[in-house]
């Protein structure tokens, strides 16, 4: 076996300090959308906060929604590793209703954390208006989380607790669409008992039974 040469400690590591600036700027990113607003955060204030030159974001990032986006990626990736590091799928315990309540319930939860709603509302108002912005927001973001609702769903069809010619994909709008509207246009709180309302007006209908 060789041994490696001790390494020079006065010769600086490059991945290293990369990666420390990397997350120095998404820190400073998702910091100041929280405390500034998107509108007033800039390239120039993220590399300042971040205590990197601006060209250092450029060379990585064309813009602060790209910052902001893969930054706010990288927030969940680290509450994935809080949570076991295992990726998540809606649970199948063989009842739907309270499978689907839990899930909403803690969607409850991170959309209330100002950790995230911050720079999700940021991402979401811009992509309305930058298409770019906001394919990338449902590439990488909503679609892969919707899809999490598509396998619970065929899961039940399977179980024929769900009518097998319902479409899955449109079916999760009954209650994911109305809980994405309410938190975006503040029309009204954010509870668990909302979302619980949802799931058994979505699953049992609305007509007289």
């Amino acid at each position: 076996m060789v041994k490696q040469p001790a390494p020079d400690r006065q010769t600086p590591n490059a991945t290293r300090r990369s990666e420390r600036s990397r997350r120095a700027i998404y820190d400073a990113a998702l910091a100041l959308v929280a405390e500034a607003g998107y509108p007033k955060t800039t390239i120039e204030g993220i590399a300042a906060r971040a205590g990197v030159g601006k060209q250092t974001i450029y060379r990585w990032w064309g813009s602060k929604a790209d910052v902001l986006l893969e930054a706010f990626l990288d927030l969940g990736a680290q509450a994935e590793d809080e949570a076991g590091g295992q990726p998540y799928a809606i649970p199948d315990t063989g009842d739907l209703a309270a499978d689907l309540k839990a899930v909403l319930r803690a969607t409850v939860d991170q959309l209330t954390d100002p950790r995230f709603d911050a720079p999700a509302r940021a991402l979401a108002a811009e992509g309305v208006v930058n298409e770019q912005v906001g394919r990338e927001f449902t590439t990488k973001l909503l679609e892969p989380n919707l899809q999490l609702y598509v396998n619970r769903l065929r899961s039940a069809q399977e179980a024929r607790q769900v009518r097998p010619e319902i479409d899955p994909r449109i079916a999760l709008e009954f209650f994911v669409s109305p809980l994405a509207q309410r938190w975006l246009q503040y029309t009204g709180p954010l509870s668990y008992e909302y979302t619980d309302t949802l799931v058994d007006y979505a699953l049992h209908g609305l007509a007289p039974r």
